[in-house]
């Protein structure tokens, strides 16, 4: 499960929200996180939002329609990655709600140290680049839905 979280100014204003990883200087990416057994996907989205971003005040816009898959790089040596290869993601567009706060030190072990508000450009020029490819095609789904 993966959120394309916008800012509480949409739809005046596109503006993504990006964090970076915990000891990874170059890596931005969206919230994401795993479902657990028995959990549906808003539930779980709700959940990994709080962990990762300490808030789950949010108003989903829209899901996109497919499961998406991607593969780690060939010479990724992050031992939270092995067994696996990859991943394969629910994307879900969300809306900050104007009373939601921002706490990335909300979850006991926290997975991001920044975060920042972007337009499209630079959250293409920002993102890790294994997750670009799948990045686009969402975003350009949304925005062929005219959300984005």
């Amino acid at each position: 499960m993966a959120a394309i979280v916008l800012s509480p100014d949409y739809p005046e204003k596109c503006e993504f929200m990006i964090a970076r990883r915990k000891g990874m200087r170059k890596g931005w990416q969206f919230p994401q996180g795993g479902i657990d057994p028995e959990e549906s996907l808003e539930t779980a989205l709700r959940r990994e939002l709080k962990e990762e971003i300490g808030t789950d005040q949010v108003e989903i816009i829209a899901e996109y329609p497919e499961w998406i898959s991607y593969d780690f790089p060939k010479n990724s040596r992050n031992p939270r990655r092995y067994p696996y290869k990859g991943q394969r993601q629910k994307y879900f567009l969300v809306r900050l709600k104007p009373e939601a706060v921002i706490d990335l030190e909300a979850f006991e072990i926290p997975e991001f140290e920044e975060y920042k508000f972007v337009d499209m450009e630079e959250l293409f020029r920002r993102i890790t680049f294994f997750k670009r490819k799948v990045y686009r095609q969402v975003i350009d789904h949304f925005v062929k839905e005219g959300l984005l």
